[in-house]
């Protein structure tokens, strides 16, 4: 059953977050290094009490169409925004960590015109109900993306995705070939290990040692929700500033550092996670999917089309040749600018550049 849905945040649940923000216990000792410094997030801790305005953002975000559905026993929520021509083509848009449905929000207005558009929030992210029992991966969360189209009538349909969003574009290319049309990627799945015969090339074995040196120096995150999730979740639960800390850091490292993310904008994703309390079921989708790697025997390929756009500060992001050893790839496109959140720094860029990827399929 689908119903309407509206984001409706009490006012006694913002009041506590701003009561727990202006009684945060700082940390001490040395404060300017080692993370986010003790300094920016006092400024960012007092702005999001004292200033950011919650009922405006959550006003912007009911202007969507906003809906809740039952898949695989959870309620999920997603936007629906179909275009005015019934015979448009069905796009699914996927978030990812740290991020929300937020981070697409901007492009819902460049899309629907041409295309029936769905962004779901993912199952323990924001308004998505969070699953009770262990399972929840990277390739379940397809199955009920697969479900959730279904539900709504599109038997076929184009996926696009960044972050988890790429990984479970490309599950769903994998398991549902014969309802993708093609997918679209604005990041490769960290796990995609393609097969390789022989040595990799030059340029592959400068990536992989890119991405040794990058684990190494900002993978810290991922190892503890891949691993101990819970446990940090209890502190990201009970404390704002922990999880804005958490947050802000990635929004932050991954974005373009000439056009940063918004404060806002940020501050809307933490209050969502926050109001919610989501932020340890989004983190253990890390730990699921450890188990459904995107790992490639010698005869495993993608067979459905896809289309990768390299934003420039997405990295380390894999060449060419080295996405081909299994992605069938159509379509490639790199742009001077963007980051991680390309449906959030970039809109534009990233909506001519799904609806060129759609085009080159017919």
């Amino acid at each position: 059953m689908i119903e309407p849905f509206r984001i409706e945040v009490s006012s006694d649940t913002i009041d506590d977050l701003r009561s727990r923000l202006r009684a945060t216990r700082w940390p001490g000792g040395v404060t300017d290094s080692g993370g986010v410094p003790r300094s920016e997030m006092q400024e960012i801790a007092r702005y999001w009490a004292e200033e950011f305005d919650w009922s405006e953002q959550e006003a912007k975000l009911n202007r969507l169409p906003h809906f809740r559905a039952v898949c695989g026993g959870l309620r999920l929520h997603f936007i629906h925004a179909r275009s005015a021509n019934p015979n448009a083509l069905p796009l699914l848009l996927l978030h990812g960590w740290p991020g929300s449905f937020v981070e697409m929000t901007s492009i819902v207005p460049l899309l629907a015109k041409a295309f029936h558009v769905v962004i779901p929030s993912l199952p323990g992210y924001g308004f998505s109900e969070a699953p009770t029992s262990a399972g929840m991966s990277n390739v379940r969360v397809a199955e009920l993306c697969a479900e959730l189209m279904t539900s709504l009538g599109y038997e076929r349909f184009v996926a696009q995705g960044g972050d988890w969003g790429a990984g479970i574009a490309t599950w769903l290319a994998r398991k549902y070939p014969e309802r993708v049309l093609g997918i679209h990627l604005n990041y490769i799945p960290g796990s995609y290990t393609p097969f390789v015969e022989g040595e990799p090339t030059e340029e592959e074995a400068a990536f992989l040692r890119d991405v040794v040196r990058w684990v190494a120096e900002q993978g810290a995150y991922g190892h503890v929700q891949r691993t101990r999730p819970l446990t940090l979740g209890y502190g990201l639960s009970d404390s704002p500033v922990g999880l804005a800390a958490w947050l802000v850091e990635k929004f932050r490292e991954w974005a373009d550092p000439n056009r940063p993310i918004p404060l806002d904008q940020i501050l809307t994703n933490a209050t969502i996670y926050w109001a919610t309390n989501t932020i340890a079921s989004s983190m253990r989708l890390y730990l699921e999917s450890v188990a459904t790697p995107h790992r490639f025997e010698r005869s495993e390929r993608v067979t459905v089309p896809c289309g990768v756009a390299r934003f420039r500060y997405e990295a380390p992001f894999p060449p060419r040749s080295w996405i081909e050893r299994a992605y069938r790839v159509v379509h490639w496109s790199e742009f001077p600018v963007g980051g991680h959140f390309a449906a959030l720094e970039a809109p534009e860029l990233l909506a001519e550049e799904v609806k060129k990827f759609v085009d080159g399929l017919s």
